[in-house]
């Protein structure tokens, strides 16, 4: 019974922000649809933004079933690239959704956007050990979190301005060119910049000593290692 009735209400609490002008709900509106009473609620979620950050799950958990589906396969740098244009057309799909998803107003991060960020740098930490990033994972996937999520919230709440999905692809391609390599960077040119090849090669050991764990060293000297490596992939050039 218990179950049913917190089901019951978060799909009518879904429902309620889908079909919302600006997304927005009252708890009240969301009882009386579901035919509960307020302590019951409360009970399930604690508070409204409790019963949101459940509404955020609930629906982005669809879309984190297809990227744990997805399959990962051998060029990193193009799941990363499909990782892009999924998370817009899901933004898109989902606009009330998405804008509660990354409102000020929610204090504690929803699970489901942890996860997302968890995914990106999964897949950043392959490109690094194919020698394909110029940064350390964790910075790369802050850079690409934040544009992604700009050009997103941009596309869902200003499509008067932004109604072109081209621009999301050109600054996808534009971060990618400054964070992603050409290649990898043993197949780079002779003739390539060893003071670019340094950062990269960084990233690489670093993301391959977290693979191998630890390679050999102990937890502490392999934590002391990444750090270090990290420092040097990420160290902004001099101008």
């Amino acid at each position: 019974m218990s179950t049913s009735t917190r089901t019951r209400i978060l799909e009518v609490a879904a429902a309620l922000v889908r079909e919302s002008p600006d997304g927005d709900i009252s708890t009240r509106a969301v009882c009386e649809a579901a035919k509960v009473g307020a302590p019951a609620l409360y009970r399930h979620f604690g508070d409204k933004e409790g019963l949101l950050s459940a509404v955020v799950d609930h629906g982005f958990e669809k879309y984190l079933a297809t990227k744990r589906e997805r399959g990962e396969t051998t060029d990193a740098v193009e799941d990363l690239r499909r990782g892009w244009d999924s998370h817009v057309a899901f933004a898109l799909d989902n606009r009330n959704l998405y804008r509660l998803m990354n409102s000020p107003a929610m204090r504690t991060p929803p699970a489901a956007a942890l996860e997302s960020h968890r995914i990106l740098t999964g897949d950043l930490e392959r490109a690094a050990a194919q020698g394909r990033i110029r940064v350390a994972p964790e910075l790369a996937a802050q850079m690409i979190m934040s544009a992604n999520v700009g050009v997103a919230l941009m596309l869902v709440s200003r499509p008067a301005t932004f109604d072109d999905i081209e621009v999301s692809h050109r600054v996808r391609d534009a971060l990618y060119a400054t964070v992603l390599t050409p290649k990898p960077v043993q197949e780079e040119s002779p003739s390539a910049s060893a003071d670019a090849e340094v950062p990269t090669v960084a990233a690489r050991l670093s993301a391959l000593l977290r693979k191998e764990h630890g390679a050999g060293l102990s937890t502490a000297e392999a934590a002391l290692m990444k750090e270090w490596l990290d420092r040097v992939a990420n160290a902004r050039p001099e101008i």
